[in-house]
């Protein structure tokens, strides 16, 4: 798909106005300036930059209060990064603008594994980490990799809290892991193999959806997924919104609910980080209870220039995105009309869209840590004059409300329920598994019994030291569509 510059209609309405003055000035001017030679050739990263200014003066939210700029003959990274607001924790440069759209869509080069960084004690400078969940089609899978194995070091060197920063950026090529895997019979994690496991890397195209299934308890029914990112994947034909075979499988997955009888949804966006608003839209048009294409689900605000010009070129209706007709929609068939999300601080961005989009349609319970907390969105933006600057943007231009006008969750939403997968000492249950931590106290909450999950006292808060989602390119980010401009 061709994603176009957002500030092109103003360059072109500044264009048209130079041309006419120039061409003027060349018919009144008598005598040609003799030719003195080709003129010296101008700063690559000048030119760059000038355009970086351009674009952010023009669509940056913040471009009233935006920072001044630094020596137009900076690096670029670091000219874009002086001009963003204190507030700003999302906008990003990126060396290649179609590398920065596989990543979006979850294409990177990597192993296949995520995970948790836990400090050995409270009075210990060693980390290990734990395996949190493998990706399909990964050589992490294929190395037999699991749910819970943990690991002590990187390419044979000891995980500290002074060095396990660099040695996460490690894992972005060919390494080894020391995997130590939970004995069940003696309650020790005992290695896996007498060396070391080498894990090869490989552009993988990770599919958004781990897991998904159906429970019979008692009375109830529970539809349960597992969703990771928002993308659509490769692109079908849609009429309106961008629609791709991820969004086409997510149908499927809610096809097979309500034809299941599902009547109660745990939604799991405890490692979603956000994405694509147009499979928000997607996913949000399956579970609504009570919806139209004609409800909206979120709306957004602009800076001064680009709302004005929306809104006379597009009309006030342009803001406003609406829920699509979805005939697997569950959201009737939803007893409790409650929708419980499992959230933790890597839930994010299109993730608390969801969250605040559907809270006027029906009960968002949220169960597990406070979320990441971010209200704004972007759009990915290219040079498409300047062929020598292969540099993407992805700014911060709008900001999201729900239909009741709210959008109060730039510091996260606070959970309902208070729950930690590493509640257990930070041994973790198979995703899926009833008796999983945070599943669990789902189910709990959905027969009505919370006071276990809000009892539990966990201890090992203090001892997380990073995560591996928070590392990837694509968390935090909320990515608006593009619409080309007339």
């Amino acid at each position: 798909m061709k994603i176009f510059t957002t500030y092109r209609w103003l360059i072109a309405l500044v264009f048209m106005a130079s041309l006419s003055i120039s061409c003027s000035d060349r018919e009144m001017e008598p005598n040609p300036k003799p030719d003195n030679g080709p003129e010296p050739t101008e700063d690559p990263d000048v030119v760059i930059n000038e355009w970086i200014q351009a674009v952010m003066e023009e669509v940056y939210l913040w471009t009233d209060t935006m920072n001044d700029p630094i020596s137009l003959d900076a690096d670029p990274e670091a000219y874009f990064d002086a001009l963003l607001v204190n507030q700003d924790r999302f906008s990003v440069i990126y060396p290649n603008y179609e590398e920065l759209v596989k990543r979006l869509e979850g294409v990177q080069k990597e192993a296949g594994y995520q995970f948790q960084l836990v400090r050995a004690s409270s009075n210990s400078n060693d980390v290990f980490g734990v395996i949190t969940y493998v990706k399909k089609g990964s050589p992490a899978e294929q190395a037999g990799l699991k749910r819970n194995d943990r690991f002590f070091e990187i390419n044979g060197i000891q995980i500290t809290t002074t060095n396990y920063s660099s040695l996460i950026q490690s894992t972005g090529e060919v390494h080894t892991l020391d995997i130590r895997r939970l004995n069940k019979d003696n309650g020790q994690f005992e290695m896996l193999a007498e060396a070391p496991l080498s894990l090869s890397v490989v552009e993988l195209a990770e599919n958004p959806i781990l897991l998904d299934s159906i429970y019979t308890l008692e009375n109830k029914k529970i539809g349960y997924l597992v969703y990771n990112f928002f993308a659509p994947g490769e692109e079908l034909e849609s009429e309106n919104i961008r629609y791709g075979v991820y969004d086409q499988q997510l149908e499927e997955i809610f096809a097979a609910f309500k034809s299941n009888g599902v009547d109660e949804l745990v939604l799991d966006l405890r490692y979603n980080g956000g994405g694509y608003t147009s499979s928000a839209v997607h996913l949000a048009s399956l579970i609504g209870k009570g919806i139209t294409n004609q409800d909206i689900f979120y709306y957004t605000q602009y800076n001064d220039l680009v709302q004005s010009y929306y809104q006379q070129t597009y009309g006030t209706d342009f803001f406003n995105t609406k829920f699509v007709d979805k005939s697997q929609n569950i959201g009737n068939q939803i007893s409790s009309g409650k929708l419980y999300v499992l959230a933790t601080g890597n839930t994010a961005s299109a993730s608390e869209l969801i969250i605040n989009g559907l809270r006027p349609y029906m009960d968002v319970v949220v169960i597990g840590e406070t979320t990441y907390g971010k209200n704004v969105g972007s759009i990915t933006i290219q040079d498409t004059e300047n062929e020598e600057n292969e540099y993407g943007l992805l700014p911060i231009i709008s900001q999201s409300y729900n239909k009741n006008d709210e959008s109060d969750y730039a510091t996260g939403f606070v959970p309902d329920i208070t729950s930690d997968e590493f509640a257990n000492n930070f041994n973790i249950l198979p995703l899926g598994d009833v008796n999983e931590e945070m599943l669990s106290d789902a189910i709990d909450a959905i027969f009505g019994n919370t006071t276990g999950a809000n009892a539990r006292t966990f201890t090992g808060e203090s001892l997380k030291v990073d995560n591996s989602i928070r590392h990837q390119f694509r968390f935090g980010q909320m990515i608006e569509p593009t619409p080309e401009f007339k």
